[in-house]
């Protein structure tokens, strides 16, 4: 499918590449290859984004939750999101990694992206939520609130653990699931949602341009 044209196109695309276990499953292989099979999807939506201009992009790694995981699957996502930050790290981007740093389960090799880092011509932000929670996110804004000036307005965007993250337009699920999985709740508060049944290592161009095309017929009114 050819690169459409948009009249209107998301400032922040968040995405949750779900279905790598379905995938392997369905292929015959064990549930954790199946995580692999997501990093070449993942560069190519990158390519996307930059074509279009898109400013900012978030991928949902791995959660807290998804540690309850059989070992051999969790040793198999973890090494793949140290593999897809790898892969996005010296590219024209800006990288950081948000997720709980000070577990074990947190990849150390990714601990040197806490804070953003600049790569080339930073034409694009990119996010990457690896051993996220969304109460880690919160616990920081309950940690700090004693510390607020009580005079000024508490603003939770600045003082959660993700508050380098903006606000998200548009998030795009692949595998089928109706659901947010805890992706970033404060920034998803008035995200439009489109989901892709297929499953993620199946992604195609059109998959995403099919959901830009939706977005844009959105009314966006952010409750206003």
């Amino acid at each position: 499918m050819t690169c459409p044209k948009f009249g209107r196109l998301p400032q922040h695309i968040g995405v949750i590449p779900d279905g790598n276990r379905r995938w392997a499953v369905n292929n015959g292989l064990a549930k954790q290859d199946g995580y692999q099979k997501g990093l070449e999807p993942g560069m190519l939506l990158y390519e996307m984004c930059l074509e279009l201009g898109i400013p900012e992009l978030t991928f949902y790694g791995f959660t807290q939750d998804n540690t309850k995981r059989p070992a051999v699957q969790k040793k198999a996502f973890q090494q793949a999101c140290v593999d897809a930050v790898k892969m996005l790290a010296n590219r024209d981007a800006s990288l950081l990694v948000v997720g709980d740093y000070s577990s074990p389960l947190f990849p150390a090799e990714l601990k040197e992206y806490k804070q953003r880092k600049t790569f080339g011509k930073d034409l694009i932000k990119i996010n990457f939520l690896v051993n996220y929670g969304w109460r880690w996110d919160l616990s920081h804004f309950i940690s700090t609130s004693g510390k607020i000036n009580s005079k000024e307005p508490r603003n939770i965007n600045k003082h959660i653990a993700s508050s380098d993250v903006s606000r998200i337009d548009l998030i795009v699920r692949w595998g089928g699931r109706r659901r947010l999985s805890g992706f970033l709740p404060v920034q998803s508060i008035y995200s439009d949602f489109y989901v892709i049944d297929d499953l993620w290592p199946d992604f195609q161009k059109d998959h995403f341009y099919e959901a830009l095309q939706w977005y844009e017929a959105q009314d966006i009114t952010l409750g206003g």
